[in-house]
């Protein structure tokens, strides 16, 4: 896994690649917004651990103009900041996880080896946090958007995704394959243009769906 590091702070930057360098390929590191979008252009990481408080543009607004540009690059939040609002931003720019900094070394080589599983890696409690943060945002859906993007059984599917189940027990309930679940997921995230399940959930929350607590 290809990484780069984007933080204003120098000794933490060196820590972080002393700590990563062994199990992962550290591409480049910069230090302002401005130089993460203009290096993510020309590095192409696979995962890029964006701090969010840099110099001449922060790191949420980074995120969307990499994205914008490279959609295929993974944003790894990496920062000091927990606030729910933050989290929303992050999450809405496409940051696919958001790890914070005074985690043990253990816990973010764990974070990138969750990426590598095709997972979303948050901090003890985060996860939970910025789902709420979404569901309380959530008053209405966006003008033009709408549940009719999708077909009915992506609803299904969907609606128990966004109420917390796991694949397999949403298979289990529709009496599909797990394999299945996971091909309709893929499905709506292309339907909807988004680029991960926090993003897609966020989404489903906008609509209505996942209100019913899983028993």
């Amino acid at each position: 896994m290809r990484i780069m590091i984007a933080n204003d702070d120098p000794l933490y930057v060196e820590g972080l690649k002393n700590l990563l360098q062994e199990d992962f390929d550290i591409v480049s590191t910069v230090s302002t917004g401005p130089e993460a979008i203009e290096e993510a252009c020309r590095a192409k990481p696979d995962v890029i651990l964006m701090d969010i408080n840099m110099p001449g543009l922060d790191g949420i607004a980074a995120t969307r103009e990499i994205l914008s540009r490279q959609p295929d690059i993974k944003i790894l939040m990496l920062t000091g900041f927990g606030e729910a609002d933050t989290l929303y931003r992050a999450v809405r720019a496409g940051a696919v996880g958001y790890l914070l900094k005074d985690l043990a070394d253990t816990e973010i080589i764990w974070g990138l080896k969750e990426l590598q599983r095709g997972r979303n890696p948050f901090s003890p409690g985060l996860e939970n946090l910025v789902l709420q943060e979404f569901r309380r945002q959530a008053d209405s859906p966006p003008p033009g958007q709408g549940l009719a993007l999708l077909n009915e059984r992506q609803i299904e599917v969907l609606d128990l995704v966004a109420q917390g189940l796991e694949y397999a027990e949403v298979g289990k309930r529709l009496f599909i394959s797990e394999r299945t679940v996971k091909y309709h997921m893929a499905n709506i995230r292309d339907v909807l243009q988004l680029s991960n399940q926090a993003q897609v959930v966020a989404w489903a929350w906008e609509q209505g769906l996942g209100k019913t607590v899983p028993k």
